[in-house]
């Protein structure tokens, strides 16, 4: 059954202001926890003092209930690491990407089992703070509480819930849809359902529609396909089509275009296929390339 077009009601609007000219060119198990050699005093709902490290439990987007600090910022644990026993490898440029949540006072304890808290002694003797045994961190890139954008960076970043364990990324979407996104010195462009960035590639045609990247291309260059309904946010629904590949499959198109992921982008709001070969781009709402003299800034990179 092929797919059919949806479109949402603030499409419908937004899509009246986009049509025209182009702006440029064409779940872990929770491990006991580790006492520390000089372990910190653990409260539960204390007076927060200057000091005091606060774990809290908390809902964060669509992770559900995660643990965050005493800012409100989202804390995350690191595959590489282990529970049992403690033991923190996240040093150097790491540590600067991945801030450790360090003990320098008494932590204090909301939604959490203190049972659960401990600390760990770090390679500089400092003593980081674990959950179920794991060191926890905060995410650079986070730059408000309510963020959480270290969830999935490099396949082992991890928000960590209230038992220590990996917090769960949301199940996919079945349907595919065309949304829009902000990423740092590119301005508006296109995603997927997931939050993925979309791209076009210079060597297929738009008009007539014509897929040219098949085999590795493919691999390297997944086709956005048309799965269940195709829903529509942010652009135009007259910009919107299919396109019948070489193998049969439908792909979506988006002014002609059509489009594409990038398998090195491992997370939303990468944007590591910008230019590469000189040929393919990210899209903007209005079915166009982004002009290649744009760069993404760091915020739209991948992580460590």
């Amino acid at each position: 059954m092929s797919a059919r077009l949806i479109v949402s009601a603030s499409a419908a609007v937004l899509g009246l202001g986009l049509l025209g000219a182009c702006t440029s060119g064409a779940t872990g198990t929770p491990a006991p926890a580790t006492t520390s050699p000089n372990p910190v005093v653990i409260q539960k709902q204390a007076a927060s003092s200057q000091g005091t490290v606060k774990l809290t439990a908390a809902v964060v987007g669509d992770l559900g209930q995660v643990l965050t600090e005493q800012n409100g910022m989202t804390l995350y644990r690191f595959d590489k690491d282990t529970g049992n026993p403690s033991k923190s490898t996240c040093d150097g440029a790491c540590a600067t990407t991945w801030p450790p949540l360090l003990a320098t006072g008494s932590v204090d304890v909301q939604g959490v089992d203190a049972d659960l808290v401990s600390t760990v002694t770090r390679s500089d003797g400092t003593q980081q703070v674990t959950v179920a045994g794991w060191p926890v961190y905060r995410y650079a890139k986070d730059t408000q509480a309510g963020q959480a954008n270290g969830q999935g960076v490099g396949g082992t970043w991890a928000a960590v819930t209230p038992t220590g364990a990996k917090a769960a990324a949301p199940a996919p979407v079945n349907d595919t849809e065309i949304r829009t996104t902000t990423i740092p010195g590119l301005d508006t462009v296109l995603t997927d359902q997931n939050g993925m960035t979309l791209y076009l590639f210079t060597k297929d045609s738009k008009k007539p529609s014509k897929s040219t990247c098949d085999g590795a291309c493919a691999t390297t260059w997944p086709p956005l396909l048309a799965v269940g309904e195709v829903r529509i946010n942010g652009v135009d629904p007259k910009l919107v089509g299919k396109v019948t590949r070489a193998d049969g499959s439908e792909q979506v198109t988006v002014g002609g275009w059509p489009m594409y992921r990038y398998s090195k982008d491992t997370a939303p709001g990468q944007a590591n296929g910008h230019a590469v070969g000189g040929t393919w781009f990210e899209v903007e709402p209005a079915g166009c390339k982004v002009a290649e003299g744009k760069k993404p800034t760091a915020a739209g990179t991948g992580g460590y």
